[in-house]
C-alpha cells in the first residue's frame, strides 16, 4: 500500500476494511472506532459477519448473506448495501457498505467502505411506523393543503364515509359531507383553527350513499420550522355507537324502569318547556294527577308481580287517551301525572279526564286475575291555578285528594268555579244520554212569512230539552255538550224525523208549508246523513221538496269538497238547501255557484238597527248587497231575527222575499194557523 494511499486510508472519516478470502486483512482507525474495538488486532483475521447479529433483520443468516454479497460485488465490481452490525462492545448499528472487488497479484481482494447510518435508519423506521399507524388507524385521517384541499387520506375515511381517494384528492374537504347544516358554523371552525391552531367538536357527517352520521372532528394546523402553515390535519371518528349508548343511558335516567314512561326528572323538564310555551302563546295548560284507587290491596293480596302488570297496562291505556304533544309520566308507586299542552278550555280537559277514567275502569285480564280498577284524578289549570311547576303539581295533587274524598273514581278541578261547571257538564252529559229514551226533547216551530203577502210559507224546527230539574232549556245550554260526547248524530236524527212528521201533519191539514231543520257539523260529516234524511222522509211520508236543510256558512266553508258532495246528493233527493247565518263567515257570494243552494238566510246582525246598539248603516248595506246578489243568483233570501216593522219595511224595499223572527211570530200569534205550529 503506497504512502499516499496509506495516508488517505488512515485519515478517512469513513471506516475502511480490507478483506482477503472474506477475512479482515486490515482496518483503518475510523473502522476501529466504528466497531468500538480497543485495537486493530481485535478485527484482523475475523469475518465481517462475525461483527453482526446471527441473523439480519430480514431473517437471513448473516454469514450466508455476507457470502452472497461478496459474490455480487465480485460479479459487478462493487456492490452497495445496508448491513446490521454489532460492535465489540455489543451495541448494534446500521452501516451503509460499499463493497468493491479488486485483483492484486492474481488474488481477489475486497475493500469495504462503511458509514454509520443508524440515525437515518431510525428516521426511516419512525416514518414507516407513522405511515403504518395512519394506514391502520380506526379514526379517519385526512391531510389538507393550506387551501383546505385534500392531499392524502387513510382507508378508515373511506370505510366511514364511503368516499374513495378518487372522490377526495384535490377537492375541498367540506364538499365531502363533514360540513354541518349551517355553513356559517364551518366558517367559524376554520377561523378557530387559524387563530388557535386547532378545533374539535361534534359534527354531522354525510355518507356517499346518502346516510348521515354523528362524528367527532379534530382539525389541527401544521406549521413548518419557520412557522408557516404547511398543512391541516383532520381526524374524524364515527361516534354513532357512542351516541346510541348516550341516548340509551339518558333514556334510562329519564324514564321509569317498569312502564317506560317519563319519570319525575323528564316530567319536570317537559313541564318547564310547556309552561314557557304557554306563557309565550298566552294559552292554557293542564296538569292531571292520577292515583289508582285501592292499589295497595292489589299488591298485598295478589302480589307485586300482579301490581306491576297492572301498572304497565294502566300506562298503555293512559298514553292512548292523549295527544302526541302531551306527556304521561309515572310519578311513583301508583301515581301518574299528565301534562296537557295548549288546551282550548276546561271542557276539553274534562273530556280528556272522562276518557282517562273510562279507559282505566275497563276490565283487566292479568293472567288468572280479572281486575276492576278505578282512579281518582285531580286537575290544575295554568294560569288560573298557579304559574309555577311546584304550585300546579301541588294543586293538582290537592284536587286528586278531593276526588278521593268525593267517593273515588271521579275527577276534580282545583278551582271551585271550574268544578261547578264540570259538575253541570257531567250532569248534562249523563242526562242527554237518557233524554232520548225518556222523550224529553221537544220541537218548537218559528214561522217564516212571505214579505209581500204576510202569509206563512214555512217554519224552522227549534230543539228544546225539557230537563227534569232545570225546566225547558234552549240548545245553547246543551248542544256543545252533546257535540263533545258524540250524541249530536242521534239527536239530529231525532229532530229530522219529528220535524218531518210535523210537516206532514201540516200538509194533511191543507198547509203545504216547508219545514227547516238545522244540520250540525257532526251530522254533515257523518257517512249516514243521506240515509238518515231518506229514512225521515219515508217514515213521515213528507215530500222531499217540503224539507229544507240548513247549514251554517262557516261549516260550509270548512266542509270542502266532501260536504259539497253530500249536499249535492241531498239536493238530488229533492230537498231544499239553505245557508244559515249568511254574511258572518266572510265567504264570497260567487263561491255559492259551487254549492247546490236554494236559500240564503241573512244573519240578524246585518239588519237595520232595531234599537240602540243595533246594526249600523254599513251592516245594513251588507244586507242589501246579499239580497241583490241572491236575487241575481236566483236564490230565495230570508231575513232572520226581524223584530220591528221598520226592519220589515227596509227588507221589503230591498226586495227580500221572506222573513222570520219575533215580529213574524207576533203577526200570526193567536191565529188558527198558529195553532198548527204549536
Amino acid at each position: 500500500m503506497g504512502d499516499n494511499f496509506r495516508q488517505l486510508y488512515d485519515k478517512s472519516a469513513d471506516a475502511i476494511v480490507l478483506l482477503r478470502d472474506e477475512h479482515i486483512a486490515d482496518a483503518n482507525p475510523a473502522a476501529i472506532a466504528l466497531f468500538q474495538c480497543e485495537d486493530r488486532q481485535r478485527l484482523l483475521g475475523r469475518r465481517l459477519s462475525d461483527f453482526s447479529p446471527l441473523r439480519q433483520p430480514d431473517g437471513e443468516l448473516s454469514s450466508l448473506r455476507g457470502t452472497q454479497l461478496a459474490a455480487q460485488a465480485h460479479d459487478h465490481g462493487n456492490w452497495r448495501h445496508d448491513w446490521r452490525y454489532q460492535t465489540c462492545a455489543g451495541q448494534l448499528f446500521w452501516g451503509e457498505v460499499l463493497l468493491t472487488s479488486v485483483t492484486l497479484d492474481h488474488t481477489y481482494l475486497f475493500y469495504a467502505v462503511i458509514r454509520d447510518i443508524s440515525s437515518r435508519k431510525l428516521a426511516e423506521q419512525a416514518l414507516y411506523l407513522s405511515a403504518q399507524v395512519v394506514e391502520h388507524a380506526r379514526e379517519a385521517i385526512v391531510v389538507l393543503d393550506p387551501q383546505q384541499l385534500v392531499v392524502s387520506m387513510n382507508p378508515a375515511y373511506s370505510e366511514i364515509s364511503g368516499y374513495s381517494p378518487d372522490d377526495m384528492l384535490g377537492k375541498a374537504f367540506v364538499l365531502h359531507g363533514v360540513e354541518p347544516d349551517a355553513p356559517a358554523f364551518f366558517e367559524h371552525v376554520w377561523d378557530e383553527v387559524d387563530a388557535n391552531g386547532y378545533w374539535q367538536g361534534d359534527i354531522v357527517g354525510q355518507r356517499k350513499a346518502g346516510g348521515r352520521y354523528p362524528a367527532w372532528l379534530s382539525l389541527t394546523a401544521i406549521r413548518d420550522p419557520q412557522g408557516q402553515l404547511s398543512n391541516y390535519l383532520a381526524i374524524l371518528s364515527d361516534i354513532s355507537e357512542r351516541k346510541k349508548n348516550e341516548e340509551h343511558t339518558r333514556h334510562l335516567a329519564e324514564h321509569d324502569f317498569l312502564t317506560d314512561l317519563p319519570n319525575r326528572v323528564l316530567l319536570l323538564d317537559r313541564l318547564s318547556l310547556a309552561l314557557a310555551a304557554a306563557r309565550r302563546k298566552l294559552s292554557m295548560l293542564a296538569i292531571l294527577y292520577l292515583d289508582l284507587d285501592h292499589f295497595k290491596y292489589i299488591n298485598d293480596s295478589m302480589g307485586h308481580h300482579v301490581g306491576d302488570l297492572l301498572l304497565k297496562e294502566v300506562a298503555r291505556r293512559l298514553v292512548r287517551c292523549v295527544r302526541g304533544v302531551d306527556t304521561v309520566s309515572r310519578h311513583g308507586g301508583d301515581e301518574f301525572v299528565i301534562i296537557l299542552a295548549e288546551v282550548g278550555g276546561i271542557d276539553q280537559v274534562a273530556h280528556v279526564a272522562s276518557s282517562l277514567l273510562h279507559a282505566v275502569t275497563q276490565v283487566y285480564q292479568l293472567g288468572e286475575y280479572e281486575l276492576h280498577v278505578s282512579t281518582s284524578i285531580g286537575v290544575a289549570i295554568f294560569p288560573s291555578d298557579g304559574d309555577s311547576i311546584d304550585t300546579l303539581v301541588h294543586n293538582a295533587d290537592i284536587a286528586m285528594y278531593h276526588a278521593k274524598e268525593s267517593g273515588r273514581n271521579n275527577f276534580q278541578f282545583f278551582n271551585a268555579e271550574m268544578n261547578a261547571q264540570i259538575v253541570e257538564r257531567a250532569s248534562f252529559e249523563q242526562g242527554l244520554r237518557a233524554a232520548l229514551g225518556r222523550d224529553e226533547f221537544v220541537l218548537e216551530f218559528e214561522p217564516a212569512l212571505d214579505v209581500a203577502s204576510g202569509q206563512i210559507v214555512g217554519a224552522e224546527a227549534l230543539l228544546r230539552w225539557r230537563h227534569p230539574q232545570l225546566g225547558v232549556l234552549p240548545p245553547e245550554r246543551f248542544i256543545a255538550v252533546a257535540e263533545e260526547c258524540g250524541l249530536m248524530v242521534s239527536i239530529g236524527n231525532w229532530v229530522l224525523r219529528h220535524a218531518c212528521l210535523r210537516a206532514r201533519a201540516w200538509n194533511d191539514a191543507g198547509q203545504a208549508w216547508r219545514v227547516s231543520v238545522n244540520l250540525s257539523q257532526a251530522q254533515c260529516l257523518h257517512n249516514n246523513l243521506l240515509h238518515s234524511v231518506q229514512e225521515a222522509l219515508a217514515v213521515s211520508g213528507l215530500p222531499a221538496a217540503s224539507l229544507e236543510l240548513e247549514v251554517t256558512e262557516s261549516l260550509l266553508m270548512k266542509g270542502g269538497a266532501r260536504l259539497a258532495g253530500v249536499l249535492a246528493q241531498l239536493r238530488a233527493l229533492g230537498a231544499r238547501l239553505a245557508i244559515d247565518d249568511f254574511g258572518t263567515g266572510y265567504s264570497r257570494l260567487a263561491n255559492l255557484r259551487h254549492y247546490p243552494v236554494d236559500t240564503l238566510k241573512i244573519d240578524p246582525s246585518f239588519l237595520p238597527a232595531a234599537a240602540e246598539g243595533g246594526a249600523g248603516e254599513s251592516d245594513a248595506a251588507v244586507a242589501a248587497t246579499i239580497i241583490a246578489m241572491g236575487r241575481e243568483l236566483q236564490l230565495l233570501v230570508i231575513a232572520e231575527g226581524v223584530e220591528t216593522a221598520q226592519q220589515l219595511a227596509y227588507l221589503r224595499a230591498q226586495g227580500c222575499q221572506q222573513y222570520q223572527g219575533r215580529y213574524a211570530s207576533a203577526q200570526v200569534e193567536g191565529s188558527a194557523l198558529a195553532m198548527l205550529l204549536q
